[in-house]
């Protein structure tokens, strides 16, 4: 009875962690016209930034090495906690852009 029942707990956990991973695949890309991408500058290429009107804004800097961005490094598009729910360019950048450690 106990192998049952951790077999259906290991079935239980793998279906949640796959339908998790398929939700945050399936998250729509931020558009830069949206309301909170606007407040924050977003630019889903970061050579396009204004430099003038973000002068915090150094070359090099990508959403794909901030320590917000939740996808790896080489992803063309991963999650930020700024802009729940969507997907940010890796190429991309933003007002809150903060150096990865």
């Amino acid at each position: 009875m106990t192998q049952r029942r951790e077999f259906m707990i290991q079935v239980a956990l793998g279906s949640t962690a796959l339908l998790a991973s398929q939700v945050h695949a399936a998250a729509p890309m931020l558009a830069e016209t949206d309301p909170q991408a606007g407040a924050l500058g977003y630019k889903a290429d970061a050579s396009k930034v204004d430099k003038a009107k973000f002068p915090k804004y150094a070359a090099g800097q990508a959403c794909s090495n901030c320590a917000l961005y939740q996808g790896k490094a080489a992803d063309a598009a991963g999650g930020c906690p700024l802009f729940a729910g969507k997907q940010v360019a890796g190429k991309g950048w933003c007002s809150a852009y903060a150096k990865k450690a």
